[in-house]
């Protein structure tokens, strides 16, 4: 139902975008993700807290892919409400940016067995959500290079010189949020699939 639902917001997301070739640049994380998702679901289904964290994810990306991320009325909303002079609902999506890859790489790590010691886990999942962010940093500037002003509603700069910066300061914000906030919860969802697991 929720991948129906998901489908559903997706197409009429892109049925009159500001931008088309910006909204496809912006969705193009949830083609891939929801293929992924559903080859893996039976082999390798994921925690609860995490699949509604992808769908959540999805939302701010179809959001920003329809207004693009500088026209996104929250944005302007939120701006009015603080007094910031640009639209900040970009450092929303890096914030998700962040947040969403820590769980996953969090899920991983844990049920692999890849890594031992809870501080070395919140070290490796930070880094690699630091990974993830500089990596988009990355496919920005090459969208720079290869459209020049074309690209400019895909980078969502507002004219600020400090936008990757803080772009990355936001993801960084995001992965230490989700470990801090729901750790917890992630760890007893872990066991029972683990739990469900064993038993079947």
């Amino acid at each position: 139902m929720a991948l129906l639902l998901l489908l559903g917001l997706l197409a009429a997301s892109g049925i009159s975008p500001y931008d088309r070739a910006t909204w496809a640049m912006e969705v193009c994380p949830i083609f891939i993700a929801v293929p992924v998702l559903c080859a893996s679901y039976r082999r390798f289904p994921l925690t609860t807290l995490l699949y509604v964290c992808i769908f959540l994810h999805a939302l701010v990306l179809m959001l920003g892919g329809m207004y693009t991320y500088a026209r996104v009325p929250l944005g302007f909303q939120i701006a009015d409400a603080f007094g910031l002079q640009r639209n900040p609902y970009d450092k929303i999506g890096h914030f998700f940016q962040g947040f969403v890859p820590a769980l996953v790489a969090r899920e991983i790590l844990l049920r692999g067995a890849y890594v031992r010691g809870r501080k070395m886990l919140a070290f490796i999942v930070v880094c690699i959500v630091l990974a993830i962010s500089a990596s988009y940093e990355f496919i920005e500037w090459g969208a720079a290079l290869a459209l020049g002003q074309g690209a400019d509603e895909f980078l969502g700069t507002q004219g600020d010189p400090w936008d990757t910066q803080s772009d990355m300061f936001s993801a960084l914000i995001g992965a230490i949020a989700a470990l801090a906030l729901f750790s917890g919860l992630h760890d007893r969802q872990m066991r029972r699939i683990a739990h469900i697991q064993e038993v079947a």
